[in-house]
């Protein structure tokens, strides 16, 4: 697997916490040209340290502004040539009830959930084309089925894999591999930095991370999937049952769901 990726120029938004990070180290680690943004500097500064002589550049950019999407991409292509495989993981997450909700924190997580996916793509998307690469999109279950309390989420997810999939099918005869992955629950930042009801981070976290797959165990499952050109990747036992409850048992599937996240009627996950 380690050879797929050596000399490989891989654009990973999001690179300084959780799938990205893992995803970052492990591609640098095969052998991979690795492009990375974040918002954080330090961040950024810390994994360049930890890595001062790989083939690594990383840039300041919020995914969410169509310049700076547009930048990282094109300085990526002028340090490296082109790339081969994009993959749009930077993403938040949030914890609000609708009818409690700013309609502004909906916008936010669409801004750099979805357009932040659209906005990388685009650019990216002739020198992808001209390399027959890859688009990979960081979904969630919550891509598949709307979960109570990240109402915004999950809209922004659904708003990936309808995209992506009809990017896939515009390409399909370009040679060009597109796949959304659904990590389920996974031991990352994202749902410490989750937005609550005001657009502020929640700053903790009502999961146990003791039952998730780590960040580390996804990157790897997400680095064998592009290399075997799948369509789909939907991990952990809980997901795949999700995914299959909520295609064939709808009506059962929200009263399950209702179940897991809420208590005496409020939100407690």
């Amino acid at each position: 697997m380690s050879e797929y990726f050596k000399d490989k120029v891989v654009v990973v938004t999001g690179g300084t916490d959780g799938i990205g990070k893992a995803l970052v180290e492990s591609l640098l680690r095969k052998g991979a040209k690795v492009s990375t943004c974040a918002r954080n500097s330090d961040k950024l500064y810390a994994l360049q340290t930890a890595n001062p002589s790989a083939p690594l550049h990383t840039m300041v950019a919020d995914v969410s502004n169509e310049n700076e999407c547009r930048r990282l991409i094109e300085m990526t292509v002028k340090m490296f040539g082109g790339i081969d495989v994009l993959i749009n993981n930077a993403g938040v997450s949030m914890r609000a009830l609708i009818k409690e909700a700013d309609t502004s924190v909906i916008k936010k997580v669409m801004d750099i959930n979805f357009y932040g996916t659209l906005y990388c793509t685009k650019y990216a998307l002739d020198s992808i084309i001209a390399r027959k690469g890859t688009i990979v999109g960081i979904s969630s279950i919550a891509g598949y089925r709307g979960l109570p309390g990240r109402s915004g989420y999950s809209a922004s997810k659904f708003a990936v894999q309808g995209f992506l999939e009809a990017v896939k099918t515009e390409l399909m005869y370009d040679g060009v591999h597109v796949m959304w992955v659904c990590p389920g629950f996974t031991t990352s930042n994202i749902r410490n930095a989750a937005l609550d009801k005001t657009g502020q981070s929640h700053g903790e976290t009502p999961m146990d991370e003791s039952k998730m797959m780590s960040s580390k165990a996804v990157a790897e499952r997400i680095e064998k999937a592009i290399i075997k050109r799948k369509r789909t990747l939907v991990l952990t036992f809980t997901g795949k049952r999700t995914v299959f409850m909520q295609k064939f048992f709808p009506k059962l599937s929200d009263k399950l769901a209702y179940k897991f996240f809420f208590k005496d009627g409020k939100l407690v996950k």
